[in-house]
């Protein structure tokens, strides 16, 4: 009886939207019947799953797709992120196995290659967390900046969860993770982990990327439960060997037992954030008139113009001119 009533009435339910008359209304129905109250506080009402036509499936049109052949070929994770990232829970999807293909090479295949970039330097160097942590504020920009960027996907991300919009959510991940993560940060950042010895750059570098991956799967877990999982325990892997040496124990085995983190506001800077988004529009930009103009970006130009609205505009571009001009060859 004390566990039910702290458990009624339930915080969240979710059936096909032909339940509306059916489990829905019951529920409700013997909810005030009984105990004079609702039977749940909130309700997603699950949209069709179409065929990529827009067609509902049926046995007579010979257009249903088998889940377990589906998850069979590409995996409960890379489907489950697809459903989710694809189209909002109440709408309905057209289902194409295209799509599933899609997000393991745009999202799961550029996660993947990151955390393996991680790895492979984190291995030969030695990396495994032995000396003191660098603070945020002693690292270069680039740092500060993917570290601001991460603290404002955790409150975005967790958001959108709190909000039942899980497609938002995983949409933002995926953001982060192939435009900000891999595209720019882990780019611009090489030759640091390429660098010999282990200096305060370089283990900057592994703690700032280390901490990225670390969050990231707690963000996905909710969606991508195994491959999440399998990447925490790879990640902390140091962590739990050196705590096992000492004798410490550890509550958290499992992504799934972590503490979700928590933005930290002392590490967000969103003029930092707005600098390296123009940085990255205007490089973008200058690499699409390349690719247009068939300039390949191994071919150094002389300079590029571009109109200035404002002065206010122009200190900004001037304050990432030199990452600009690296960026794209000129």
């Amino acid at each position: 009886k004390e566990t039910f009533e702290q458990n009624f009435p339930a915080d969240f339910i979710a059936e096909g939207v032909d339940q509306t008359r059916g489990w829905f209304y019951t529920l409700h129905a013997l909810g005030v019947l009984l105990f004079d109250s609702v039977a749940y506080k909130t309700v997603v009402s699950n949209g069709l799953v179409l065929d990529k036509n827009g067609n509902k499936m049926s046995k007579r049109l010979g257009n249903v797709v088998d889940p377990f052949d589906t998850i069979n070929s590409f995996g409960a994770d890379a489907t489950r992120w697809y459903l989710i990232t694809n189209a909002s829970p109440w709408d309905s999807l057209k289902f194409d196995s295209e799509g599933i293909r899609e997000a393991q090479r745009k999202f799961f295949g550029t996660l993947y290659n990151t955390y393996q970039f991680f790895a492979l330097y984190a291995n030969v160097d030695g990396f495994a967390f032995r000396e003191n942590y660098i603070p945020v504020k002693d690292r270069p920009e680039i740092d500060q900046w993917i570290l601001s960027s991460l603290n404002t996907l955790i409150k975005d991300a967790t958001r959108y969860f709190d909000e039942y919009e899980p497609t938002q959510a995983g949409r933002a991940i995926e953001d982060f993770v192939d435009e900000h993560l891999s595209n720019w940060y882990v780019r611009l950042s090489r030759r640091r982990f390429w660098k010999g010895k282990m200096s305060s750059d370089k283990k900057a570098a592994y703690e700032t990327l280390h901490e990225c991956l670390l969050v990231v799967t707690q963000l996905m877990s909710p969606i991508a439960p195994f491959f999440s999982d399998w990447m925490y325990q790879n990640l902390t892997a140091p962590i739990r060997e050196k705590a096992k040496q000492n004798n410490t124990p550890l509550r958290w085995d499992s992504v799934h037992l972590t503490v979700l983190s928590k933005t930290e506001t002392n590490k967000q800077d969103k003029a930092l954030e707005e600098k390296m988004e123009l940085a990255q529009k205007i490089s973008s930009m200058v690499l699409s008139i390349r690719q247009a103009e068939k300039l390949r970006v191994r071919q150094p130009l002389q300079r590029i113009q571009m109109p200035v609205l404002d002065k206010e505009f122009q200190k900004k571009v001037e304050a990432v001119k030199e990452l600009i001009l690296s960026e794209v060859n000129v």
